[in-house]
């Protein structure tokens, strides 16, 4: 049986509507986008691609739109990246490290509207994807420190007068390929770590959480502007399969760390070791759990 919702019912609902219509229309501002964004960026933004709508999964209001990469789009990115990687590892780690420190208090400055938009595009409740973006702040600190420690070491040679030094060199360029439920988190862990060992990176995210990506990639983007270093450190190719299977093909990606299911991490894995690339893969299934015999089904 239907029941005619009452004026006062009506009432809400309109008012509940429209304030969420003017947060959304804050938080876009606060970082910097529009109804509609470019989803590249390689020291430059474009993209050539399809455009994807992002839609809040509460209310099934469309956020806003991100005009994601093509191939042609992802091979100019890879080229600047590679190019930006041969600049960065010439920098000196501990000023690696101070970028990231940087780029730490850009994010926190930005923590606020960086939540909301998490919890506005991918469905977490607010002081979840608070807590996501200081996640990033969080791993951000410890790459600051690491920076200071990538230490080599000394080994006695066999042969009279001589020693064996150990030094390590960056990898070269790092694909980031994350999935929508971490849409900051992942990313941060990643690039962080690779940033201050010398690494540029390629980002793929989700393209359900699209806007997140550039909102994160502008922010940095800005840090790496502001210090005279390319853009194309921490690039951007927004995108969805066809994209992700690309970077995982490509030589010029060095290192490819992917998060996402079991059955595509292993696609992913198969197609980086045919070219003799590395992989760093966190994969999962459902989200699925053990209960034990004993557990208190009511309490949980």
């Amino acid at each position: 049986m239907f029941v005619q919702p009452s004026a006062r019912l009506l009432r809400t609902r309109a008012f509940s509507t429209s304030a969420a219509r003017r947060t959304t229309s804050v938080t876009l501002k606060a970082l910097g986008l529009d109804a509609y964004n470019l989803g590249v960026y390689n020291g430059a933004w474009g993209g050539n691609g399809t455009i994807v709508e992002s839609v809040n999964p509460a209310t099934g209001e469309v956020i806003g739109a991100v005009q994601q990469a093509n191939l042609s789009d992802l091979n100019q990115t890879l080229d600047n990246a590679s190019q930006a990687a041969k600049i960065w590892r010439s920098v000196p780690a501990p000023k690696r490290g101070e970028i990231v420190r940087q780029m730490r208090n850009a994010l926190f400055a930005k923590i606020e509207p960086l939540g909301k938009l998490v919890a506005l595009e991918m469905g977490k409740i607010l002081p979840e994807g608070i807590g996501e973006v200081q996640e990033y702040i969080d791993i951000a600190d410890y790459a600051v420190g690491l920076s200071r420690m990538l230490n080599g070491q000394v080994v006695p040679s066999e042969r009279a007068g001589h020693m064996m030094m150990e030094v390590w060199n960056p990898v070269g360029v790092v694909g980031v390929i994350s999935a929508f439920n971490f849409p900051v988190a992942v990313y941060g862990w990643n690039s962080a770590i690779s940033m201050v060992c010398g690494n540029s990176v390629v980002w793929k995210g989700a393209p359900t959480t699209a806007l997140t990506s550039v909102a994160v990639t502008k922010i940095l983007a800005e840090v790496l502007e502001t210090n005279n270093l390319p853009g194309a450190i921490c690039s951007l190719a927004s995108g969805g399969a066809e994209i992700g299977n690309a970077i995982a093909h490509d030589k010029r990606v060095d290192l490819v760390s992917f998060t996402g299911s079991t059955n595509t991490g292993r696609k992913v894995a198969l197609a980086v070791q045919a070219r003799f690339g590395k992989s760093l893969l966190e994969l999962g299934g459902n989200n699925a759990i053990i209960v034990h015999n004993d557990a208190d089904i009511d309490l949980a």
